[in-house]
């Protein structure tokens, strides 16, 4: 048995006994590049959504839901930036996941792309998009990559 048999058994060993995948943990190449995909677009999804909101700071009806724009553009911001780490983490660095990005290469969630031309339609798009998030966040709560 080859040593590269014997990682590719050892990992999936630990899949079948539902241990979780460390960064650090030796994986098939296949299944790390899978990640990074997953993980960038999720991070792109995230500093893309700031933008139906960070559209209308300056429209907001009035400072209290300017504020609760601001909030939700900083967190989404920072759920980028968090994204971005867990794929550095990976071997790829923040600047390829962002040049993917910019060059078509990468995806990212597509409701971003719908214009938000009224008050009402920030609230759908987030409504519509946060509850998605939930359904999605929770299926990758149960992914064998630990981070």
């Amino acid at each position: 048995m080859t040593d590269v048999q014997n990682l590719e058994e050892r990992f999936q060993a630990k899949i079948d006994a539902e241990q979780k995948i460390e960064p650090k943990d030796w994986m098939p190449e296949k299944y790390r590049k899978t990640l990074i995909r997953q993980i960038s677009q999720h991070a792109h999804s995230e500093v893309v959504g700031m933008l139906p909101e960070g559209n209308w700071i300056t429209r907001a009806p009035n400072l209290r839901r300017k504020a609760i724009l601001l909030a939700k553009v900083q967190d989404e911001a920072g759920h980028g930036l968090y994204l971005y780490s867990a794929c550095e983490t990976l071997g790829v660095s923040r600047e390829q996941t962002i040049d993917d990005l910019l060059s078509g290469k990468a995806k990212y969630s597509s409701i971003f792309n719908d214009p938000t031309l009224s008050w009402a339609d920030v609230g759908a798009i987030g409504w519509l998009v946060d509850g998605a998030a939930i359904v999605n966040q929770i299926s990758l709560c149960r992914t064998s990559y630990g981070p």
